[in-house]
Order: structure tokens, then sequence, then C-alpha cells
């Protein structure tokens, strides 16, 4: 991506946001888009492994 368009995206989402909006909320909605993006990449770890790593029985 480049800087311009960085930019054009930074103005979008700030025009976007409520006047109440909080970093943290800036934050989680990052984290989310990420874990959205690495999905639809098919970065993800099946639910069963999951739950085995951790001793979860389902």
């Amino acid at each position: 991506m480049q800087t311009a368009n960085i930019k054009e995206a930074v103005h979008e989402l700030a025009d976007k946001l409520s006047h109440a909006a909080t970093w943290d909320e800036m934050t989680v909605r990052k984290e989310i888009e990420q874990g959205m993006a690495d999905s639809r990449a098919g970065r993800v770890t099946p639910v069963d492994n999951i739950l085995k790593k951790f001793g979860i029985a389902w």
C-alpha cells in the first residue's frame, strides 16, 4: 500500500468514528479486522485442535 492510500484510509476511518470513540475501541477493531483477514487467508486453527491443546473436553 502506498503512503497516500494509507493516509486516505486513515482519514476515511476517522470520518466514520463516533465522537465518543476511544483508543481501546480502535485497538479492538484492528484486532478483529486482522483476525478476519487471517480467516479469509486460511490462517486458522481448527477448534478441536485448540480444545485438545488446552485439555478442554467438548
